[in-house]
């Protein structure tokens, strides 16, 4: 782990932090602090660190990758039954299986094929983890997700075609570009298709997308720190 990733003694503070930061954001923003969920991710962190934060009481948390999440989440999910599990990297159709049994929620559906899939998969297990469709809100040919204008015609096909529940909507805003104009057309998405959930708001912006109605902010960096993977 690299010098910039947080000690367990500084984990439990800056959850504190953040949770005091998403306190205030929600309170100027007129809306009720419990109104607003925090993902805690820990895409590239070890076990242990996940613990440290279970210990300060966190319980919903965050992976990206299918494989990572296997290697640690079935154990500690055994010694923790309360904990949430939020899949907010891309899903391949592949990986559907896994992710149906290990996920409680699944952030990232972006394309008909893998609704297909996961309706499958569902149906086979009588397992039903919570969806939401990702919205490539930017536009960005490099990301995934649906287009903005195409989104309700999406939800509507997940809904009517494959019988799948869609719980909201998720995106994250161009690196480069100020997110609250992002933030903003994702909620008005939401609110024409009459979804009650956004996922929206990292370390670096949580703030502004409460103020636009975010439910879940996906917190990561503001917690655990940095850690540089080494070959």
């Amino acid at each position: 782990m690299s010098s910039e990733s947080h000690s367990a003694a500084e984990i439990p503070e800056r959850l504190r932090l953040v949770k005091e930061e998403i306190v205030l954001a929600a309170e100027a923003a007129g809306r009720k602090p419990s109104t607003v969920e925090l993902v805690a991710v820990t895409k590239t962190m070890p076990a242990a660190v996940v613990e440290d934060a279970i210990e300060a009481g966190q319980r919903v948390f965050g992976e990206n990758r299918v494989q990572e999440a296997q290697a640690k989440w079935p154990a500690l999910k055994a010694l923790h039954s309360d904990l949430e599990l939020h899949l907010i990297g891309p899903l391949q159709t592949n990986k559907v299986k896994e992710a149906v049994a290990l996920f409680d929620v699944i952030e990232t559906l972006d394309r008909p094929k893998l609704a297909r899939t996961l309706a499958e998969e569902m149906e086979r297990t009588g397992v039903r983890p919570r969806l939401f469709v990702q919205v490539n809100i930017g536009e960005e040919p490099q990301k995934a997700g649906i287009a903005p204008e195409e989104t309700a015609d999406f939800v509507a096909l997940c809904r009517d075609t494959f019988g799948l529940a869609i719980d909201g909507l998720m995106c994250i805003p161009p690196f480069d570009e100020e997110p609250s104009m992002h933030f903003a057309l994702l909620a008005k998405l939401a609110q024409e298709i009459g979804l009650d959930e956004l996922s929206m708001g990292m370390s670096g912006d949580f703030e502004k997308a409460i103020a636009f109605g975010a439910t879940y902010v996906r917190v990561g960096t503001a917690i655990f720190g940095t850690r540089v993977l080494l070959d």
